[in-house]
């Protein structure tokens, strides 16, 4: 199977395996969204352009990242790469669990996202403000976005984290638009006990990531190979 299709299978599966936890994170922004009153053809717009905007805001994360997984291979340093991205993990899931709220550079970077969102959403709006609005949606920080961005990362290629984030963000469209459509039925509690789940799994992902960069010869899960060498003479 070609490589590109592999990674937008990827990024899909992280999409839709980790899309219920948007229904507790993004779900009251979501559920905010004044597209009740529309008509059905101007309420499926609405959410097909909020979540089309989520995914090109995933994709420019994926160019950010694959160009510096990529200068990670040219410099020949690829085998420390899923390392890196397994640490960068764990030191976001940290900061965003720990980090003190008056000088978390996270928890400030999302209340003046939240503030600009807030006045979108209070503004009157034509059909493209909602790709707007689901672009800087797709900024705030997130425990499982930052679980695809590691996986970009690690794909050491612009154009493969770019396509991993870009699926990752479709891979999230279905439940998205049904808790857009439905979202009233779902209790906070519900949202809430979805939410706790989600820093777990970071921390698995960014313990596979690192137990894959050692190289300590487990099949599937950490092979062990000689990165960065290409035997280019035969006998």
């Amino acid at each position: 199977m070609n490589a590109f299709v592999l990674v937008f299978i990827s990024g899909f599966s992280i999409g839709i395996i980790g899309s219920f936890h948007c229904v507790g994170m993004c779900g009251p922004l979501a559920l905010s969204l004044p597209i009740h009153q529309l008509s059905a053809v101007q309420k499926s717009f609405s959410i097909l352009l909020y979540n089309i905007g989520r995914a090109l805001s995933y994709t420019l994360m994926g160019i950010i990242f694959g160009l510096l997984g990529q200068s990670f291979v040219l410099f020949n340093f690829q085998q420390w790469l899923s390392i890196l991205s397994g640490v960068l993990l764990l030191i976001l899931l940290i900061i965003h669990q720990y980090g003190h709220p008056q000088t978390n550079v996270i928890t400030k970077f999302t209340h003046a996202l939240k503030k600009k969102l807030s006045n979108l959403l209070k503004a009157d709006k034509k059909l493209n403000g909602y790709l707007y609005i689901g672009f800087l949606n797709g900024l705030l920080p997130c425990g499982l976005v930052y679980v695809a961005i590691a996986a970009s990362l690690a794909t050491a290629n612009v154009w493969n984290s770019a396509m991993l984030m870009f699926a990752f963000g479709l891979g999230t469209l279905p439940v998205m638009a049904l808790t857009m459509i439905f979202g009233k039925f779902i209790s906070f509690n519900f949202r809430q006990k979805l939410n706790i789940l989600t820093p777990y799994m970071i921390l698995c992902v960014s313990i596979l990531l690192i137990v894959r960069g050692l190289n300590l010869g487990i099949p599937y899960i950490s092979p062990s190979h000689e990165v960065g060498h290409v035997n280019c003479c035969h006998k």
